[in-house]
């Protein structure tokens, strides 16, 4: 199989694929015959031959895929006026502190907060796939690590955790807020994305119904109320395209 034929065949897999492709997957398109590295090059191959149009192939966590470029969702969500899940500051403080800070305990993201994390914003982000438990710290109870999961960055539009921006401050709702505003511009290739100062609201209460812990002198955030707090929205990723 000549080069021409063998891009076409990566091109009409990943138009089709309906989620990321691993190089794995690919390898198995031609029985195996072609290795990772001539796959990469043709992958670059792609990647040139799709520069300049509404659509964009793109390295994620998981594997590779089509997607709209950035700039061309405005008009793509006037197809889609849906709005998109709409998150509490505390769900987004949590995310962004197990995403910077990883792994972390609860305790620890207690510590970070100044406030008490409930099992219900723990449950919220592993439902939807963002974290997971990978072990477990050898201290009284065993409490979880938690850390961010491929589907994670795949809904960034991130291939990796270092290409989270770099902050200036601690990691809250603003850190996600900036990460969406950096998936917009691909990162922007700023480096550097500052926080807002965070809003001042009530303490968490836990889903267990204890009171609020105190704000420690550590404490690098201001306590919110997920219930109470001005929901934040999470940045919805590129559109994929859609199977032909």
């Amino acid at each position: 199989m000549n080069t021409q034929d063998a891009k076409r065949v990566l091109e009409t897999a990943l138009i089709c694929a309906n989620q990321p492709l691993p190089l794995r997957d690919m390898r198995a398109l031609f029985a195996d015959q072609l290795g990772n590295d001539t796959l990469r090059s043709l992958l670059d191959e792609l990647m040139r031959d799709w520069a300049g149009r509404g659509v964009e192939l793109v390295a994620l966590a998981s594997g590779w895929r089509f997607q709209s470029r950035p700039e061309m969702r405005e008009y793509l969500d006037r197809l889609n006026p849906e709005k998109p899940p709409r998150y509490s500051r505390a769900v987004l403080e949590t995310l962004a502190i197990i995403a910077y800070r990883q792994p972390v305990t609860r305790g620890d993201i207690e510590d970070i907060r100044g406030v008490v994390v409930s099992s219900q914003i723990i449950k919220q982000l592993e439902d939807r796939n963002w974290i997971e438990a990978i072990g477990h710290r050898d201290a009284p109870g065993r409490p979880a690590l938690y850390a961010t999961t491929r589907q994670f960055l795949d809904d960034l539009g991130l291939d990796s955790l270092d290409k989270l921006p770099v902050l200036d401050g601690p990691p809250g709702a603003e850190a996600l807020a900036a990460i969406g505003d950096a998936q917009v511009d691909l990162l922007s290739e700023q480096g550097e994305l500052p926080l807002e100062p965070p809003a001042a609201a009530d303490a968490d209460e836990s889903s267990e119904g204890s009171a609020p812990a105190e704000p420690s002198a550590a404490a690098s955030i201001a306590p919110s109320d997920a219930a109470a707090d001005d929901a934040a929205q999470l940045p919805v990723p590129p559109t994929n395209v859609p199977e032909a």
